[in-house]
């Protein structure tokens, strides 16, 4: 029998990172999520700051970031394509069940 640990960790909407926490929390090292930052991939609360901080649902962007690095070995722009990609995957999933959710009412016509 195999016995898997999963570390939970719970955090506010609102809750800032900071860098070294983000990596932490990810897997990934600062260097790297400085390239993501750079390549537009995961964007920090204030861009201007001098010491970036990072929303807490960054976390699931840099956690995919991490595993596809390891997955594909993608330098820092492959992630950053791979990464635009899905986001682009989750926005059209997310528009085709709001249309399927309106499809009975705008295929409902009245009686004769």
């Amino acid at each position: 029998m195999r016995v898997e640990l999963t570390e939970v960790l719970w955090l506010e909407e609102h809750h800032e990172l900071s860098l070294t926490e983000l990596a932490e929390l990810s897997g990934l090292t600062q260097a790297e999520l400085h390239e993501l930052v750079d390549c537009g991939a995961i964007v920090p609360v204030d861009p201007r700051s001098g010491s970036p901080t990072f929303r807490a649902d960054d976390i699931v962007a840099a956690k995919t970031a991490a595993r596809l690095r390891r997955a594909f070995e993608l330098d820092a722009q492959g992630l950053a394509l791979a990464m635009a990609l899905l986001e682009r995957v989750h926005d059209l999933e997310a528009q085709l069940t709001r249309l399927q959710a309106q499809a009975p009412r705008l295929h409902t016509f009245p009686p004769r």
